[in-house]
């Protein structure tokens, strides 16, 4: 606070109060009283001085900087007006005498005629500018916008600059200076401003799109009525998109009110920030806008809208005949732009109009290449889904096939010793068997829904122990070469799925090189400092191992790199490949979250890149239970004896082979084909389980729902699921379930009874007690099939 109007007064009492004390000493001279008197006395007077001398300097700084601020007012070309501080006006500039008037004691008088209720908003700015040294407030006048700024001056007082902003912006708009009607408006469909040629076409000011259209909401492209001042009018609408959610509409007037046969084309419109053609009726160009020709090219009069655009899947001429005659008016296209070298489409909309030879056309045009791209990308991606649900249910019906297949030869191989002539028919049955659930895995694989069992790994380590056979498999014209980053950090994957990707694509670079050549993997670590977008994907940046396999065979036509993940897909000849190894290498990679991309010039060869999240260099890799001897261990104590299976399989011929098998091991089995018989079986308490073996996926209550059920009542009863689809599927609803485990299909025999053995934690029965159990338990199998029945 300015204490330069107290500090006078104060000098005056102590310069008075120490000649006193001056007086007073005089009387006591000679006494110890006086000299304390003459000692204060000079102390008052000393501060006296210094407190004048401080005054009169202050007066000197102030009347400097009022001098220096009445020159800056005098020059200052916005309104300004300096304040003491009881609030009255001490001086005005010649911008605030022409603006405001020379009249007013105080700023809220002179503003009374502009702003509502101007004292406030003073008083906001001088309690912010005393605070802060500077404020400012925009506010709406009749006048526009005003911008009124308080800076607090030295002298105690206020310096008011108030700037006409709202006047030069709008004077700025792009509407006002072309001689087309146009506005802005919000999201909210309220109008923020219009143009002097749009006010004048309506007859009035108005706030909102409903006001001003007939029909919301409003596009770009689209052919409007407006209800003006001269009765109803046609309009081309032309948007332009700003920051912030707003849009700049440009009204164009049609058909013939655009220059008319002594026109001169576009007239005003050729100044628009939208892609403008002016056409004849035969679709020939009379005249591009700037923007047009920024957007496709130069054009010269007289070029057909044919050479320009591909056609909208009919004849160019039978489209625009259609839009002279008014029936494909105001619809859009969607055409290629066909002088570009790569993939640019443009959105067209044909509108009539009067040309300087007549009736025409004015096409607008706006840039559809990103909606395209989009587009194709959803497309693209609906397809693969699909495929990819179908792979999925094909998948599962298939392995409820082989599994009977498969069991049931187990079953007939049982009884058959090697020099029995029908040994080798059932082995062939079961290789082809084996086959084909190879080929279900593949499916799976496409479609991401076989079960993985990734594992932190080497890839240096799992590539060198891959090396001798991928050697096998290239033959002996053509060189595997391997390359590692020595510092190569190590990833998270299943290391067969891993395998069998890496030998997918080294096969098909076999193939590819019938003359022979080279064949090199690569690694290395990678990161990414941003995103990476190709090929329909992003890949986040971050840190990578990247692995290569490239080859120097014949390459992949262009028009056919984008289909070879699609299943089914190849160029090979019919009997030599499925065409689902580069999509079942797809889903693997993209099942492990990673990415695999491809780069191919055909005659010059194919490069495969494979990108895999990295892990943190200080995590061991994790043994491969397949690779890593299993250390024995003790079997948890269960009773002894036959145990008790409760089967639920809703598929006929599995149910009968998996009650067979377990039969044959000794095991009493119930049967049920459905959740609800396996729960009216488990009504009778008289009956124990040991273990539930049932189907997932089945009509009615499915596998763990009628489990959660069941255990209620027999929490001890452990449980094994199997199903045709993979382990991920139901992942979450097997881990709300304890003490289940998965056995996906196809399995065989003995993958069944060791699954049932390890939730029993028990030894495999004796051979001989298998016979002497059979009739027990085929006994109690037939109780138990009349009973679910």
């Amino acid at each position: 606070m300015d204490m330069t109007g107290t500090r006078a007064p104060y000098s005056s009492v102590l310069a008075g109060g120490g000649i006193l004390l001056s007086v007073l000493a005089y009387l006591a001279a000679g006494t110890a009283t006086g000299v304390v008197l003459l000692t204060s006395s000079a102390t008052l007077v000393a501060l006296g001085i210094i407190l004048l001398a401080r005054r009169l300097r202050r007066q000197s700084d102030d009347r400097r900087l009022s001098q220096a601020l009445s020159n800056f007012l005098a020059h200052d070309g916005i309104a300004s007006f300096r304040e003491t501080p009881d609030g009255e006006i001490a001086e005005r500039n010649a911008a605030a005498a022409a603006d405001f008037g020379g009249n007013g004691r105080t700023l809220s008088e002179v503003l009374g005629g502009v702003v509502a209720a101007p004292a406030p908003i003073l008083n906001r700015l001088r309690i912010a500018a005393g605070r802060d040294g500077v404020a400012q407030e925009d506010v709406v006048t009749a006048r526009g916008h005003l911008r009124i700024l308080a800076h607090r001056t030295g002298a105690g007082g206020i310096l008011w600059r108030i700037d006409g902003i709202g006047e030069r912006a709008q004077a700025t708009r792009p509407g006002d200076q072309i001689g087309l009607p146009m506005m802005v408006a919000s999201a909210a469909g309220n109008v923020l401003f219009m143009n002097e040629a749009l006010r004048q076409l309506l007859g009035a000011r108005v706030g909102t799109l409903q006001a001003v259209f007939t029909r919301l909401p409003v596009h770009g492209g689209e052919i409007r009525e407006l209800q003006t001042a001269a009765g109803r009018r046609r309009v081309l609408v032309a948007e332009v998109a700003r920051p912030g959610q707003r849009r700049d509409l440009f009204l164009i007037p049609v058909p013939d009110e655009m220059g008319g046969r002594d026109g001169a084309g576009l007239g005003a419109a050729a100044v628009l920030p939208v892609a403008l053609l002016l056409l004849a009726r035969d679709g020939s160009v009379i005249e591009a806008n700037a923007a047009a020709r920024a957007l496709i090219g130069e054009v010269v009069a007289g070029t057909a809208l044919p050479d320009l655009l591909d056609g909208p899947g009919r004849p160019v001429a039978d489209w625009i005949a259609d839009a002279v005659a008014g029936r494909a008016e105001g619809r859009p296209e969607v055409l290629r732009l066909r002088r570009s070298e790569a993939d640019a489409f443009l959105q067209v909309t044909l509108s009539r109009t009067m040309t300087p030879e007549g009736t025409g056309l004015i096409a607008i045009l706006s840039d559809a290449t990103q909606l395209k791209t989009l587009e194709a990308q959803f497309v693209q991606s609906q397809k693969m889904q699909a495929i990819g649900q179908l792979a999925g249910g094909i998948a599962h019906d298939f392995n409820n096939l082989l599994t009977a297949i498969k069991g049931h030869c187990d079953l007939l191989l049982l009884r058959r010793s090697q020099s029995d002539p029908d040994y080798a028919d059932l082995m062939q049955i079961n290789h082809n068997a084996n086959r084909a659930a190879s080929l279900v895995g593949q499916l799976l694989a496409f479609s991401r829904k076989q079960t993985l069992r990734p594992r932190v790994l080497d890839l240096r380590e799992a590539l060198a122990d891959l090396a001798h056979l991928l050697n096998r498999l290239v033959g002996e014209n053509i060189r595997l070469v391997l390359a590692h980053d020595p510092d190569l950090r190590p990833i998270r994957a299943d290391r067969r799925q891993l395998e069998q990707v890496i030998m997918n694509l080294v096969v098909n670079a076999r193939d590819a090189m019938a003359a022979g050549g080279t064949i090199r993997i690569t690694t290395a670590n990678l990161r990414l400092e941003e995103e990476l977008r190709r090929d329909r994907a992003t890949v986040p940046a971050g840190d990578y191992v990247l692995v290569s396999v490239a080859d120097e065979g014949t390459g992949i036509a262009p028009e056919r790199i984008e289909k070879i993940f699609e299943p089914f897909f190849t160029t090979k000849r019919q009997g030599e490949g499925t065409g689902l190894g580069l999509s079942m290498a797809y889903g693997i990679v993209k099942q492990t979250g990673g990415f695999i991309f491809c780069d191919s010039r055909p005659g010059e060869g194919t490069t495969f890149r494979l990108y895999f999240p990295a892990h943190a260099a200080d995590e061991a890799a994790e043994p491969d239970p397949d690779t890593t001897p299993a250390r024995p261990s003790a079997p948890a104590p269960v009773r002894r004896g036959n145990a008790t299976i409760l089967l639920v399989e809703d598929e006929a011929p599995v149910r009968a082979f998996a009650a067979r098998a377990l039969r044959m091991r000794g095991y009493a089995v119930f049967e049920a084909d459905c959740g609800e018989a396996a729960l009216a079986l488990l009504e009778d308490l008289s009956l124990s389980f040991d273990v539930f073996v049932t189907d997932v996926i089945m009509p009615g209550l499915d596998g763990p729902t009628w489990v959660r059920r069941a255990l209620e009542g027999r929490p001890a009863t452990r449980v094994v699921f199997i199903s045709g689809y993979a382990e991920d599927s139901i992942a979450e609803t097997r881990d709300r379930v304890p003490n289940s485990v998965f056995l996906p299909k196809p399995f065989s025999l003995a993958d069944l009874i060791r699954t049932v053995q390890d939730q029993l934690g028990q030894e495999p029965p004796a051979a001989d007690s298998v016979q002497g159990a059979g009739g027990a338990g085929a006994q109690a199998a037939g109780d138990g099939q009349s009973s679910a029945a």
